[in-house]
């Protein structure tokens, strides 16, 4: 087929496999402009032939094992260059540490050169073949991904494909009035297309940047800027900017570049009389870039910034004989996951569970807690409104919550981004540890409330670990790194509140990783232990069947899996009050934190606590063995620091709540959880709270046996932290407090 081509076969056979269909979707999307397309493929072939002897290594491997990332092994961390480390070659420096997390997949976020104080956080790229000069040069960036994959890493960092800077050479050009370049992006004479564009095309931020087009006064023309006035949106109608675009991504690819994050996906080609949103061209456009991959870079990953519910993000997967992105944000979980964390109320997370559940197990979606980005209460308001809820008083009610205002008596501490009083509509930012209450605790050096913040951080990175897909950490969650507000005294960043958890990684925290008594020591070594337990189960493969479990419990989520003989069963308690999960499952379970044998049925979950239940039916499965020397260490510190806390709830007991004495009983914790009173709902706005649900009738509870007492992780600390917690707290806050099914 190309003969007269004087290519090598390897790249011929590549590109014969692909052939036909990318000929047959360029030719459709570009009116049949053979020119562009012969440019195309030439291109494609100079970028092969370019690549390094050492990454066309690296490309045989992985077409031999095409799904290498999707395994139970993968775990990124997110991190700004400069914020971890000063510059390219402060993160090679690192990468002892990054290691010792358990990451092997690195996301360097936008480290290309954009102006300063118009860069978006890198967003708006000047020049895609340079990295920011700062930060290092793009040799540095070779030789990290040279270093990263001899260690077994690979590395991510963002295309920002839809817009360049309005300091590109491209929009320079533009502006002094080349038409030439002027196609490449969206100009025109007058208002009258853009007014006609505004009609369909939503606003992106509204307050910060209102509409989707801005005057140039340079060209004396109007051009498109959906997101901010100095972002210009290229225009992909033009084959040569998708041409030139894709080269530069691959050209990325041959600096050491193994997953490629596609900005704004959604974005990229734009039509009047449509809302400029996941068009059929886009669909095109990255099928034709994920075939450009497979020729020059097989191995290399797109990974699509598609926020939208999962059910809508699926289209961006293509299908197995046609494949688009091989990962995407699994966005709505996240939204979902912090909106429980808010109400204490599991059923919208339930639904979105049930909802990822159903795709098929080929879908690879990034999970993750925190990002550079806002949280966006883009939620399943369809469903929530069958509980009274509302959109817009509940995104005032989660933003409220989530910085700790009003009278919910929340210790999350967050700050709102792109506020829009207009619409009643805000994003959130904030660190995890932050949004967790550990910045609250530490500021009142409260221990009690410190414990229960850092259950509650382990818990949710827990939930993470539990779903299919990689989980991705955020660079300095894993040792509880909180917001920083130096961000305010910055001329360039204090418009921004996103760089509220964007601060630089604090290296002396870091330092104190391994001290157990610490904060930075008992995150630390509790994720260390869980991503251990995750790679050491084949539970925890993508290919595992998953469902969600039914408590009858609205504070508490459970979610199965089964893979090869292994069942694992996880519960999650969103409250911050004791809970149980009133399940009851047949089999013989082992805790796979503590060790300990143990029954999964009518479980008791400490405030913020969780539990990884396992079952093995292979019989020659052995048992994780847990050093005993933790749990003597926990054990010895609670005993430690129980009078410590006890004299702490009685100082504090007129402010917090009248009966401050209640920890010093003694209790079993299974007769705790048979309350004779019926509690009261909560009288928070039922928008905000949805009452809990009731079991139906069920047989008596079975006595406790010995082991019943050790179920929770911490049962010592359980009794002294329960209790300080203001009654309006739990009326304002809470969902009703469950209730033990009557015999």
């Amino acid at each position: 087929m190309f003969e007269e081509k004087n290519w090598e076969q390897e790249f011929k056979t590549r590109l014969e496999k692909h052939y036909n269909e990318m000929r047959w979707l360029y030719m459709e999307l570009y009116h049949n402009d053979e020119q562009a397309f012969d440019y195309f493929l030439n291109m494609l072939y100079q970028y092969y032939s370019e690549r390094s002897p050492l990454l066309k290594d690296w490309d045989q491997a992985r077409e031999l094992v095409p799904d290498w990332y999707k395994g139970n092994e993968m775990l990124g961390m997110l991190m700004y260059t400069n914020c971890f480390a000063g510059n390219l070659k402060g993160v090679r420096e690192h990468l002892d540490y990054i290691q010792e997390c358990g990451v092997n997949y690195l996301h360097l976020m936008p480290l290309l050169e954009s102006p300063k104080d118009r860069g978006d956080g890198g967003y708006a790229v000047s020049n895609f073949r340079k990295v920011q000069p700062e930060l290092g040069t793009m040799e540095d960036l070779a030789a990290l991904g040279d270093e990263c994959h001899s260690l077994g890493m690979c590395v991510c960092i963002d295309f920002v494909m839809n817009h360049t800077s309005e300091d590109h050479e491209w929009a320079k050009r533009a502006r002094a009035g080349e038409k030439e370049y002027q196609d490449r992006y969206f100009f025109y004479d007058d208002w009258d297309i853009p007014n006609q564009f505004e009609k369909t095309v939503p606003q992106v931020f509204p307050t910060t940047a209102p509409g989707n087009f801005s005057w140039c006064e340079e060209a004396g023309k109007v051009v498109m800027t959906t997101f901010y006035p100095y972002q210009w949106d290229l225009n992909y109608a033009n084959p040569t900017v998708f041409n030139d675009m894709t080269a530069d991504m691959l050209n990325l690819c041959n600096h050491g570049v193994d997953i490629v994050r596609l900005d704004a996906t959604p974005y990229i080609w734009k039509e009047l009389g449509t809302n400029c949103r996941n068009l059929p061209q886009v669909h095109t456009l990255v099928r034709l870039m994920h075939m450009a991959s497979d020729i020059v870079c097989p191995g290399t990953l797109l990974l699509g910034e598609v926020v939208m519910e999962p059910k809508e993000v699926v289209p961006y997967f293509g299908t197995v004989e046609k494949p688009e992105c091989h990962m995407l944000y699994n966005v709505t979980t996240m939204a979902s996951l912090w909106h429980t964390v808010a109400t204490k109320d599991v059923r919208l997370l339930r639904h979105q569970m049930d909802t990822v559940f159903e795709l098929p197990k080929q879908y690879t979606f990034l999970n993750y807690l925190r990002c550079h980005d806002d949280i966006g209460w883009g939620l399943d308001y369809k469903y929530l409104k069958q509980f009274g809820i509302e959109e817009v008083p509940h995104k005032k009610y989660l933003n409220d919550y989530l910085r700790g205002l009003g009278d919910f008596g929340s210790d999350c501490r967050g700050e709102l981004y792109n506020d829009d009083p207009r619409l009643g509509d805000a994003r959130l930012c904030g660190t995890t540890a932050s949004l967790c209450g550990i910045e609250a605790a530490e500021y009142e050096q409260n221990d009690w409330k410190l414990d229960r913040a850092i259950r509650l951080d382990l818990m949710l990175h827990a939930f993470m670990f539990v779903q299919s897909g990689i989980p991705v950490l955020y660079s300095g969650d894993e040792i509880g790194q909180k917001n920083d507000y130096d961000y305010h005294n910055d001329p360039i960043k204090c418009e921004d509140s996103r760089y509220l958890h964007r601060g630089d990684l604090r290296w002396d925290e870091v330092a104190r990783r391994n001290d157990p008594s610490s904060r930075e020591g008992r995150i630390f070594g509790g994720l260390q232990e869980l991503i251990e337990i995750r790679r050491e189960y084949g539970v925890f493969e993508g290919e595992a069947r998953t469902w969600t479990i039914e408590t009858y419990n609205n504070h508490v989520l459970g979610i199965g899996r089964y893979y090869k003989g292994e069942k694992l069963i996880a519960l999650f308690n969103f409250s911050d009050g004791e809970q149980t999960a009133w399940i009851s499952e047949v089999e013989d379970y082992y805790n796979l934190v503590t060790g300990e044998h143990c029954l999964a049925e009518n479980y008791r979950l400490e405030p913020y606590g969780f539990v990884w239940l396992m079952t093995s039916f292979n019989r020659k499965r052995p048992m994780r063995k847990v050093p005993a020397i933790k749990a003597e260490a926990v054990k010895a510190e609670e005993v430690k620091t129980e009078e410590v806390k006890a004299e702490e709830v009685k100082a504090e007991a007129p402010a917090e709540k009248p009966a401050a004495k209640k920890p010093a009983a003694k209790k079993p914790a299974r007769k705790k959880a048979a309350p004779k009173k019926e509690v009261k709902a909560a009288e928070a706005p039922a928008a905000e709270a949805p009452a809990a649900e009731e079991k139906p009738e069920a047989a008596p509870e079975k006595p406790a046996k010995k082991a019943a007492a050790k179920r929770t992780r911490k049962p010592a600390a359980k009794k002294a932290e329960a209790a300080p917690v203001k009654a309006e707290e739990k009326a304002a806050a809470e969902p009703a407090a469950e209730e033990k099914p009557e015999a």
